[in-house]
């Protein structure tokens, strides 16, 4: 039912931190997309096997992820899960108490459904399920 999706990754400039994930570690640009609902410009990177890294670049000031650019600096951003059934999930979690960003799923990178846990209810971390088509 879960599995490890991808990590992501906030950063300034999308094409420097493509250019050391590819050019300098040698991992594989997998594509680059804009999210315009969700402010952001996304990369998706592989090193091979089936976990990648999402890196994420703000599209405006506003969007969370300048904010926590501002807030935390270049980094982590959030780790991300995959599920079979978001919507079963967003439930239960609900059910059991889970703070969560979502309460239903929103459409994400490369068309997955996705939907956010709140850091508060992952011990600080900011957890993403993905729900691929």
């Amino acid at each position: 039912m879960f599995g490890m999706d991808h990590v992501g990754v906030a950063v300034r400039t999308l094409d420097e931190a493509i250019h050391v994930y590819t050019d300098v570690l040698g991992f594989k640009l997998e594509g680059v997309q804009v999210l315009t609902e969700q402010k952001v410009k996304v990369a998706f990177i592989s090193a091979g096997g089936d976990t990648r890294i999402e890196l994420l670049e703000p599209l405006s000031s506003d969007s969370p992820v300048a904010k926590f650019l501002e807030s935390r600096g270049e980094g982590i951003h959030h780790l991300a899960v995959t599920v079979d059934n978001i919507e079963a999930i967003l439930k239960e979690l609900k059910r059991k108490g889970v703070v969560l960003v979502d309460d239903t799923p929103r459409t994400g990178a490369e068309g997955a459904r996705i939907a956010f846990i709140h850091p508060k209810s992952m011990r600080g971390v900011l957890l993403e399920l993905v729900e691929r088509p």
